[in-house]
């Protein structure tokens, strides 16, 4: 392990910790990174690097021109989501999606900065070597929310954190794994090499056009389950048998 990872380890810990006294504090706002850095005798990548871990885990949030804060991004509307993931579907969200991140993809590509390619790319390798389904969860919503930030549209994110609130309901997640081969991992890695490739690139309309079909992809293998068209009973079907 080299300095940077070793440092990047100590700086997650020490913060980890830091989230899990303040946990109850509800809106507690860091430090900027560099008096944390500071404070812990770290450097400011190793930090920045360590805060990364922690947002994709749903431990912290950020705001760009407001800081960093304790606990899961709050709600725009609280009451608004209510029993919205019982009020719509896996196809509708996918729907959803298709509307939604391609046009970042080609907007990430215009305004992104060095430093958020050089987060994307992490992203995409943490991704990419995750053994586990869990892991692979966590980083691949972490490179599709950062693409979102790399926007710099604050309406555009807000619709991304809705669609992305509801895709983690636990019935959500169960039909997410149900879609999850190792070819579709092996596809969606490739998918990800590419459009953080145009990014850097700043060929805005193919990194749209990668992410459409990525997507697809993702969104014609729901339909198949859905369907029952993989093999298996419709989870429709068993979801209004339980009666849920």
């Amino acid at each position: 392990m080299n300095n940077v990872r070793l440092n990047s380890s100590i700086a997650l810990e020490k913060l980890r910790e830091h989230v899990r006294e303040h946990r109850s504090d509800i809106d507690l706002q860091l430090p900027p990174e560099r008096e944390l850095a500071a404070s812990m005798g770290l450097g400011r990548r190793a930090v920045r690097r360590a805060m990364e871990v922690l947002e994709a885990e749903g431990l912290i949030w950020r705001q760009q021109g407001k800081g960093t804060f304790v606990g899961q991004r709050p709600a725009l509307h609280p009451h608004f989501f209510g029993d919205l993931s019982e009020r719509t579907n896996p196809l509708e969200v996918m729907e959803a999606r298709l509307q939604i991140e391609p046009p970042l993809a080609r907007i990430a590509a215009v305004r992104c900065s060095g430093e958020d390619l050089s987060s994307l790319e992490r992203l995409a390798k943490k991704a990419a070597s995750s053994l586990d389904d869990d892991g692979w969860e966590l980083w691949d919503s972490a490179f599709h929310r950062k693409i979102a930030e790399c926007a710099g549209n604050g309406l555009m994110l807000a619709l991304f954190d809705v669609v992305q609130r509801i895709r983690h309901e636990p019935y959500w997640r169960y039909l997410r794994g149900l879609a999850r081969t190792a070819e579709h991992r092996e596809t969606s890695h490739r998918d990800h090499a590419e459009i953080v490739a145009m990014i850097a690139a700043r060929d805005g309309a193919a990194a749209e056009r990668i992410m459409r079909r990525h997507l697809a992809a993702v969104h014609a293998s729901l339909q198949a389950i859905v369907a029952g068209e993989d093999g298996s009973a419709s989870p429709y079907a068993e979801r209004r048998t339980n009666g849920s």
